[in-house]
């Protein structure tokens, strides 16, 4: 289980890249290796307003199909089109080519409450 250092984590399994107030949003490692070979990747509208915790997107799979939460509030401003034509990029490369979309958030405290790399792992072990 691959698990990047640089990155923030949620317990429902997505991974973000913070970059200033605009976070990269894709699922981790852990997350496509249970969910097998993904095909089908429904993406949120850009412009979309979401508060932390809602559903934005849907992946599906052979196995099942797995909602995708807002780890932080704020706007959607990209989405990762290529995954459309192409879902395994998320098995392939969930943390590069994989991304889901992009989010500006405003609220610094929406990060606070994100787990480290260390603490994800401690989680996914559980």
């Amino acid at each position: 289980m691959s698990v990047p250092q640089d990155l923030f984590y949620e317990k429902t399994h997505e991974w973000l890249r913070i970059d200033d107030h605009t976070a990269t949003v894709g699922i981790t490692d852990f997350a496509q290796s249970q969910l097998s070979d993904l095909t089908f990747v429904e993406l949120p509208e850009v412009d979309r307003v979401v508060e932390a915790g809602d559903e934005v997107a849907v992946l599906e799979s052979v196995k099942a199909a797995s909602d995708i939460y807002a780890p932080v509030a704020g706007k959607i401003v990209a989405v990762n089109s290529e995954l459309e034509e192409a879902p395994e990029l998320i098995n392939n490369s969930p943390y590069e080519k994989g991304w889901l979309f992009k989010i500006e958030f405003e609220k610094e405290e929406d990060v606070d409450d994100l787990l480290s790399a260390e603490a994800y792992e401690d989680f996914c072990v559980e």
